[in-house]
């Protein structure tokens, strides 16, 4: 078995600063953890991860403190790189109407491993006046989806992070008030139904139907006590890999992000 975990900690250093990061490593123990918004360097965490028997591979944003993404695994990958291939990035503008460039910003990390590839993902967010709208819709999303789809022609791929998107109604608590805003917009759901359209399976809905089922929350308004939250952290797979997953949940009592993490596990 293969147990693969994704969790925006929204700043590794404060998680590991309070223990935990190291406590949800002891209990948890997966054999690949995936990490976005580190917003740290490696080296930059107070964490012994070498101690729990990690291959730590980071990919950190060029502005300091911001974004980026991590893969901490106990087997070592056959291979490693950050960002899109050239050939892809090629295609594709990432660059948003503020000149902010969304490929220094550390958001995607790919893992090869012997049956299948991982890739994490920090989206871009669509911001609150939407100005990253296009930019997710018109490149982003298209560029990270052609991406995937060029691995799969490899080997199979699990993909995994925080896509800044809640797919359908059932993936947030107030879909009404929210349609059209940041996170909840017709392009963003699109893009993530692109993905479904390409044979990608959400693994959490091969377990759990309906609504209730969030991976953030809001610091306001007391809102994780009360589950007024979104599901915007995923775990998708290959269609090839659907009878490999045996088990996928949501972590909500792992406490210390805005975010809880969310798992797969694989007999593959």
């Amino acid at each position: 078995m293969t147990t693969i975990y994704s969790w925006n900690v929204n700043g590794i250093r404060a998680v590991a600063r309070k223990g935990t990061l190291q406590s949800f490593i002891s209990a948890h123990r997966p054999d690949i953890l995936c990490l976005q918004e580190t917003k740290a360097e490696r080296g930059q965490a107070d964490i012994d991860l070498n101690g729990h028997g990690y291959h730590e591979f980071w990919n950190s944003a060029q502005k300091k403190g911001y974004s980026g993404t991590a893969i901490f695994s106990r087997g070592e990958p056959l291979s490693v790189f950050n960002d899109f291939p050239a050939t892809i990035a090629r295609k594709y503008a990432f660059t948003d109407h503020a000149g902010r460039d969304s490929l220094t910003e550390g958001r995607v990390i790919t893992a090869e491993y012997a049956k299948f590839y991982v890739v994490t993902v920090y989206t871009p967010n669509a911001k609150d006046d939407l100005s990253r709208l296009e930019l997710r819709h018109r490149h982003w999303d298209p560029a990270f989806l052609a991406h995937c789809r060029q691995l799969e022609k490899k080997k199979p791929v699990v993909f995994c992070g925080d896509l800044n998107v809640a797919h359908t109604e059932l993936d947030l608590a107030n879909p009404g008030p929210n349609r059209g805003k940041k996170g909840f917009t017709d392009e963003e759901r699109t893009g993530f139904q692109n993905f479904i359209d390409a044979g990608f399976i959400d693994t959490f809905r091969l377990f759990r139907q309906g609504n209730g089922y969030y991976t953030w929350w809001s610091h306001f308004a007391n809102s994780r006590a009360r589950n007024v939250g979104w599901r915007i952290d995923y775990v998708l797979v290959s269609a090839s890999l659907r009878k490999a997953v045996k088990a996928a949940a949501i972590h909500p009592d792992v406490l210390g992000s805005d975010h809880c993490p969310v798992s797969v596990t694989l007999t593959a």
